[in-house]
């Protein structure tokens, strides 16, 4: 009897030009040898404590980045996903601002919108468009696209990547009381953004107690309010 093949996949996610991009690089050995997909390699028995750890092992080694928010997405198995027999792969996605990419990550990382991806190796797509729904399903009700944003950022910053991740404008008074509910932010004091054709707004950024963790609301985040 074969081994079953065991792996875990990281669908690393950044904004871009206002749109959801995902990390890919290309393959250097078979099967797909050259193809760009998920980083992602087998768990190390002796070495990965669960797949967390080893979701966070692949993602340093094969992006040069850290992620501050790891969550599991799903578990992608069966008999013809991979060429090389069967296999179990347990997918997590990660949330990081563009800069920390460009800034530490590796530079054979390729940066591409959700949207416009195809031809991708396994089941990789379905993997994607899994984390993307999630992603976006999960922005309505919780602090998740704070994870998109940078140390330090405006209110107005932060309303237009939950309405890039949502695909929808949102009302300023319903996002200022949502804010309040999830109770995330702190003023960073003295800190104003200067520079802009409007008056200096005050930068805040994201309570170290929410840094590795979610803040969750009992009601969705619409146009509506």
């Amino acid at each position: 009897m074969n081994d079953i093949i065991c792996t875990v996949d990281v669908v690393l996610m950044t904004l871009r030009d206002s749109r959801l991009h995902v990390a890919l690089l290309k393959r250097d050995h078979a099967p797909f040898l050259g193809a760009l997909a998920l980083p992602g390699g087998y768990i190390r028995a002796a070495e990965d404590a669960d797949t967390q750890a080893a979701a966070v092992r692949m993602l340093r080694e094969k992006t040069g980045i850290d992620s501050p928010y790891l969550e599991q997405l799903a578990t992608f198995s069966g008999s013809s996903r991979d060429p090389r027999g069967w296999s179990i792969s347990v997918a997590y996605y990660a949330l990081v601002p563009a800069e920390v990419i460009a800034a530490g990550g590796h530079p054979e990382v390729e940066l591409l919108p959700v949207e416009a991806l195809k031809g991708l190796p396994f089941d990789h797509q379905q993997i994607i468009e899994a984390a993307t729904q999630r992603v976006r399903n999960k922005s309505s009700y919780s602090s998740l696209p704070v994870y998109l944003c940078g140390e330090n950022f405006t209110l107005p910053q932060l309303q237009k990547v939950y309405e890039a991740i949502l695909g929808e404008p949102i009302n300023k008074v319903s996002f200022r009381r949502k804010l309040d509910e999830l109770d995330i932010l702190e003023a960073v004091a003295g800190a104003m953004e200067t520079g802009k054709a409007h008056r200096p707004a005050q930068l805040y950024r994201l309570r170290k107690c929410f840094r590795q963790q979610l803040s969750l609301t009992g009601r969705a985040l619409n146009a509506a309010g």
